[in-house]
């Protein structure tokens, strides 16, 4: 038995051999080709993969941490000028031969893939309720409980209101971008200590986009700049990774 299993960075379109590209545990990429479709791989410690220690090493955050960022420079660096579908962390086969399988097997399905995500990229977009943190005037200041205790209630209630203004502004930024995009995926909303932004996050959403329409995005973003009640924020491009998820349900 080998002591390296083949580890799966991506599916991919034309990339031919790669050259001087480092993966998980420093391990050189190669590519593995069948009727066109290239498996994007490295060798990788059988010990550290195999179901039962990959278990324990995915609660070790610094393994973790190490691991996504070599999975993901992997998948930049090809995707740069290459068509990638990537692949989820960790996707591991016993061998070359299994993973050339899986081509053969998924052919049609990785090809699908692959032409759904030729010509357009991922793009993110972010939108955060504006804050309200100007304090009040001195002479605006509650003198009693009874009025600190209304003007409570009355702030908890704007901020509601704005809120909802933020939300439905939200919702019109997220209509206009779907009607450029071939395909949009709805992320978590982050809270705000894990983001480090302090205005709330109302929208988190990836958008496929065809290329020949960023200018319509950016331009599209740019209109919000001023807006009262919400901030857009714009990230990208990115390799399509939000919706690549049927080569890897093929795979």
């Amino acid at each position: 038995m080998s002591d390296t299993l083949t580890y799966v960075y991506a599916i991919a379109r034309d990339v031919g051999t790669v050259s001087g590209l480092r993966g998980v545990g420093g391990g050189p990429v190669r590519t593995l080709e069948i009727d066109g479709v290239t498996a994007v791989v490295s060798d990788v410690d059988r010990g550290e993969f195999e179901e039962r220690a990959l278990e324990e090493r995915l609660e070790d955050l610094e393994w973790l941490a190490a691991t996504a960022r070599a999975h993901h420079h992997v998948v930049d660096t090809v995707g740069r000028d290459h068509l990638v579908a990537p692949l989820a962390l960790a996707t591991v086969y016993f061998d070359d031969d299994r993973v050339r399988s899986v081509l053969a097997e998924g052919r049609e399905t990785f090809a699908a893939v692959l032409d759904r995500l030729a010509g357009r990229a991922e793009w993110g977009i972010k939108v955060y309720a504006r804050g309200r943190r100007s304090a009040p005037a001195e002479e605006d200041r509650p003198r009693s409980g009874a009025e600190y205790l209304r003007a409570r209630r009355k702030a908890l209630r704007d901020t509601d209101s704005a809120l909802d203004d933020a939300r439905e502004a939200a919702g019109q930024v997220d209509d206009a971008v779907t009607a450029l995009a071939a395909a949009t995926r709805a992320h978590r909303l982050q809270d705000a200590q894990l983001s480090g932004e302090t205005d709330p996050m109302v929208l988190n959403q990836a958008y496929l986009l065809p290329v020949e329409r960023v200018d319509e995005l950016r331009a599209l973003v740019a209109s919000y700049a001023d807006h009262p009640r919400i901030r857009v924020e714009l990230t990208g491009p990115w390799v399509p990774y939000s919706f690549a998820q049927a080569a890897q349900g093929a795979s």
